[in-house]
């Protein structure tokens, strides 16, 4: 393997021990620099194309983790924005970061990101409930990590905020917003249901108290023919004797609360009597 190769399977920029591991050796270094492999620190080496901020965890010895390593492990997430969440052994290197301490298991081989365990953990001791808790849903829907697993390792008293959003955790959801409104309805006390299956119109998101289909929806609504196609689903679901409500990204992510309370005057309606068959 040539350094370039090495360097582009670390993302981009890496440690010369990390490379060793690779086997390139000290004198493909030298070459490789020779014909313009950059060596932003003593001992560190990156193509043109490295990202900064990979160079500059890699220069101050630290790892991505928490919400930072998200994309990493292609989680979902809520809000990216804010400082970039890392790992340092001696809690060094910039002061513009938010560090995390203690690592379960060992770090990514070639990558400056931590395990996925250690990221997820990360993220429920550090994040609001919400954003953890998707974080984490995700990994367990596709099979990457079990909720035993994690509270296995999050004992104690001062893991007790992170042990609760455990709770909330289901494999069966198919999309961050499912999993939001599915956990915001729970905490109001609602039954709910993900994935009903209606004959003749096929899976629908959620259904609460056994009679009140919700949709939701992330898309733009640009695709007229989808919309004519859910404006039928709607139509169907009716007729059949279920009430239906839609809600869109901006609904489940921002105005959380105001979705609930819509939800809940519905619910404290009551039922509308199916037509008799």
């Amino acid at each position: 393997m040539d350094v370039e190769k090495a360097l582009n399977l670390c993302g981009g920029v890496a440690r010369r021990p990390v490379l060793a591991r690779l086997g390139i050796t000290d004198g493909q270094l030298r070459k490789a620099v020779r014909r313009g492999v950059e060596q932003p620190a003593h001992g560190v080496y990156a193509l043109a194309s490295a990202f900064v901020d990979d160079v500059a965890l890699v220069r101050n010895r630290q790892i991505r983790t928490c919400v930072s390593a998200a994309s990493f492990y292609g989680l979902w997430v809520i809000n990216q924005s804010g400082p970039l969440h890392v790992h340092h052994r001696r809690n060094q290197g910039a002061c513009d970061v938010l560090h995390h301490g203690g690592l379960l298991l060992p770090a990514h081989p070639h990558r400056p990101v931590a395990a996925l365990a250690d990221v997820l953990i990360h993220a429920l001791r550090c994040l609001p409930w919400q954003d953890s808790l998707v974080m984490v849903e995700c990994a367990v829907a596709r099979g990457d990590m079990t909720v035993g697993f994690l509270r296995e390792r999050l004992p104690g008293k001062r893991n007790g905020k992170a042990r609760e959003v455990l709770r909330w955790v289901d494999r069966g959801a198919e999309s961050m917003l499912e999993t939001l409104a599915r956990t915001y309805f729970r905490r109001a006390g609602i039954h709910v249901q993900p994935q009903f299956y209606l004959d003749g119109v096929g899976y629908m998101d959620l259904l609460l108290d056994d009679w009140l289909l919700v949709e939701l929806d992330g898309r733009s609504h640009a695709d007229w023919r989808q919309v004519e196609k859910d404006h039928r689903r709607n139509n169907s679901s009716v007729v059949q004797g279920y009430t239906v409500l839609r809600y869109y990204y901006s609904d489940v992510v921002y105005e959380a609360e105001a979705m609930v309370a819509e939800v809940l005057a519905v619910l404290g309606r009551g039922k509308i009597a199916r037509p008799a068959a």
